[in-house]
């Protein structure tokens, strides 16, 4: 895939990008500032961007700006937003916005090569990617509040699953359980959520998107 690299730690922009062509991959072009960013999308429209949420002038949210301007303008192009710690604002202004094609991680897990690269091609091919620890810490505060208060712990479980972007598959595999449970759980998170109007991948887009509002 084409890959675009935002972020203003030349140590971890150039690490990133070798590891990305080391696995096939080709960054096209890699910026140290939301402007440039911004820049670099236009000229190469690549399949997804790597952006760091905090960068140059402030060191606030201006990539996370940034990854909001790339979704606007350019909807099908994946954003995969890196973040030093877990940034509950940010993670939900931006996933609220639209949950397809967007991946929120910390990045330590850059360095987990295998579970990184998974992420980035989730989000390249329009799904969606959480890590693990924002899951964990985005569900305790919205578990208090309807309707999610409604699942059971293992629909939590997998709705926690789903906005990490798994399928019924690898959630089956993670949990031990056969491909039909997990099916017959995900239409009763649907039913609860008040979902059941809804297309199959777009209920489970909308799914995550109420999981992540509340």
């Amino acid at each position: 895939m084409r890959v675009v690299i935002a972020e203003d730690s030349v140590l971890l922009r150039e690490g990133v990008a070798r590891l990305l062509e080391d696995e096939g991959h080709h960054v096209v072009a890699k910026a140290g500032d939301g402007e440039e960013l911004l820049a670099e999308v236009a000229r190469h429209t690549p399949d997804v961007a790597v952006v760091d949420v905090r960068m140059p002038p402030t060191h606030t949210d201006e990539g996370l700006r940034a990854a909001l301007t790339i979704r606007e303008r350019w909807p099908g192009m994946g954003v995969l937003v890196l973040s030093q710690y877990v940034e509950e604002r940010y993670a939900t202004e931006l996933l609220t916005a639209d949950a397809g094609g967007i991946g929120y991680l910390l990045k330590d897990r850059v360095a987990r090569v295998e579970e990184f690269m998974d992420a980035l091609t989730r989000v390249a091919e329009g799904g969606s990617a959480l890590d693990p620890v924002v899951v964990r810490q985005l569900f305790a505060r919205s578990r208090r509040s309807d309707p999610l208060s409604r699942l059971t712990e293992r629909e939590s479980t997998i709705l926690g699953l789903m906005a990490e972007g798994h399928t019924n598959e690898s959630i089956a595999r993670q949990i031990y359980v056969s491909n039909s449970a997990v099916e017959k759980h995900v239409a009763s998170i649907f039913r609860k959520l008040e979902l059941d109007a809804a297309e199959g991948a777009s209920r489970r887009i909308l799914a995550v998107v109420r999981y992540l509002k509340s």
